[in-house]
């Protein structure tokens, strides 16, 4: 696929290698099934070319490139090849099913590379520049050339190399900050200077491809594109080697945003976005930091007093993008220490309560109380507060008795009596293990079937003789709760913890609620 052409607009073209550099990061191999399911997610969000592997790397990463260009239907399929020839021609066979594929070779050009790795004269790598870009294009039309840690390079010999690749074909110029260690005003420059002297510049894509090892990725991805530079290579998540790549989400939304500033666009749906990050932190088992640009579980979410009254007055206040432009469901005001009256009333409505004056102040300082000892305040807090200051309300499921047993490679079976408003119901239910025969057993005896969010274990204090701290969150019909208990057996304390979990599902609000009216 020949680029050219579009060279000189505000088109910015996006080449994702989260399948190459991405799964490069110690621990993130991803299988033969989990590279097709991100290849089809790329795909279909409008990533412009993926880089799909590095063929020579391995059978595995030959069968994966192969099979993913088989199936692309809109992407470029890249594949990754060094400056050998048997490299080249491994990864030309890989693509060469794809409707549109592409080489992507390199080689190193800075003193450091060239002095300890490649052990070569810059003449010598001149040589290697024209005649491995020869054999790609020789294969393929679409051949890609990278000078491997570009910005350690000097600039007058970067410019030979990268007339010697577009000179023997190659129709997209990569300029790697391999090492992260640019600042983007001399990345900047760079590429303006490459693209202003080399003479055959315009026949030619440039690129870049930062590393974030300072933190500059995206900064420096972006000066790239302001200095002229038309295709961003990123990773979704910022996934990569050492401290990773320029994230695609984090690129695609600051063009979207600020267009006023950066007036380029791409084909990204930026609506998979938040859908792509789960599903390439879930394949690689990167977890994704909360605080993570665009993707992070707390970038749309809000805790400051000033900022929650503020998001509940105008978003715009607070939100320089709406959820749903990335696919998040929508804001979330996280009720905690920094929370104000504003917020804390608004969460109350949300959970069917109306408190008067009174019982709403009480409630508040109670809530503020709760949030300096507890870090994280979730619905069901709130809800026993607001319960505790109308009444307290009686538990309608109560556990009575319960065996469970179990033995390797067996079956785990839970007995178990529970009194629903006072009538005892027994039951003897089965499951792949002793917590799931509990749950199982507990979920027939009441008739009911929430959805388990979440279920952890935790030891009070040290020693076998621990108390153990059960920890249960449940959805059902749109509302979660959550129950926690405390005791000195692991199982018992399972069960009592998704019993509290369950009776808080059950709590009838509207007549304590109306009660409250008048407080």
């Amino acid at each position: 696929m020949s680029q050219t052409s579009q060279s000189n607009t505000d088109r910015v073209y996006i080449f994702d290698t989260t399948l190459r550099d991405g799964e490069q990061s110690p621990g993130a191999t991803m299988t033969h099934e989990e590279k097709l399911q991100v290849a089809e997610l790329l795909d279909n969000m409008g990533v412009d070319i993926i880089e799909a592997g590095f063929p020579i790397a391995s059978n595995g990463d030959f069968e994966a490139v192969s099979e993913i260009a088989r199936r692309s239907k809109n992407a470029v399929i890249a594949g990754l090849a060094r400056a050998i020839p048997a490299d080249i021609d491994r990864a030309g066979a890989a693509v060469k099913h794809a409707r549109r594929g592409r080489i992507h070779t390199f080689v190193s050009t800075s003193p450091i590379h060239l002095a300890h790795q490649m052990r070569k004269t810059q003449e010598e790598v001149l040589e290697i520049v024209t005649q491995t870009v020869t054999q790609s294009r020789n294969l393929i039309d679409d051949v890609e050339w990278s000078g491997m840690d570009a910005t350690r390079t000097p600039m007058d010999f970067l410019a030979k190399c990268v007339e010697a690749a577009i000179n023997a074909g190659a129709t997209t110029i990569n300029i790697p900050d391999t090492v992260g260690y640019s600042v983007p005003e001399e990345y900047y420059e760079m590429i303006k200077t490459l693209i202003e002297t080399v003479p055959n510049s315009d026949k030619a894509i440039f690129s870049t491809h930062c590393h974030n090892d300072l933190g500059m990725a995206v900064a420096n991805s972006l000066a790239g594109v302001r200095a002229g530079a038309r295709q961003v290579e990123c990773t979704i998540n910022g996934l990569g080697e050492r401290a990773g790549n320029a994230a695609l989400e984090e690129i695609v939304m600051a063009l979207q945003t600020r267009g006023d500033a950066l007036p380029y666009h791409t084909e990204i749906d930026a609506t998979h976005l938040a859908r792509a990050s789960k599903i390439v932190a879930a394949a690689c088992n990167f977890p994704v930091q909360y605080n993570k640009a665009i993707v992070g579980k707390n970038a749309f979410a809000h805790e400051s007093g000033i900022h929650q009254d503020g998001m509940l007055k105008n978003a715009e206040t607070y939100e320089i993008m709406t959820p749903a432009s990335v696919g998040i469901k929508e804001t979330s005001l996280v009720m905690g220490k920094h929370s104000g009256r504003a917020a804390f009333k608004d969460k109350l409505k949300d959970l069917g309560y109306e408190l008067g004056d009174n019982a709403f102040q009480e409630t508040f300082v109670r809530f503020k109380e709760l949030a300096d000892r507890k870090k994280n305040v979730y619905d069901e807090d709130l809800i026993a507060l607001v319960d505790d200051e109308m009444g307290s309300i009686e538990d309608k499921i109560k556990l009575v008795a319960m065996s469970v047993s179990s033995s390797i490679g067996g079956d785990h079976v839970c007995q178990l009596t529970v009194s629903v408003e006072g009538d005892e119901k027994s039951v003897k239910v089965a499951g792949t293990g002793s917590v799931d025969a509990i749950f199982n057993a507990i979920k027939e005896a009441v008739g009911a079937d929430p959805h388990l969010v979440h279920y952890g274990v935790d030891a009070v204090t040290g020693g076998t003789d621990a108390q153990a701290n059960a920890h249960v969150r449940l959805e059902m019909n749109g509302r979660i709760a959550s129950g926690r208990t405390a005791e000195p057996d692991t199982l018992v304390a399972s069960a009592r913890a998704y019993l509290n979990a369950y009776n808080r599902l059950l709590v009838e609000r509207g007549a304590a609620a109306q009660g409250a009216m008048a407080g």
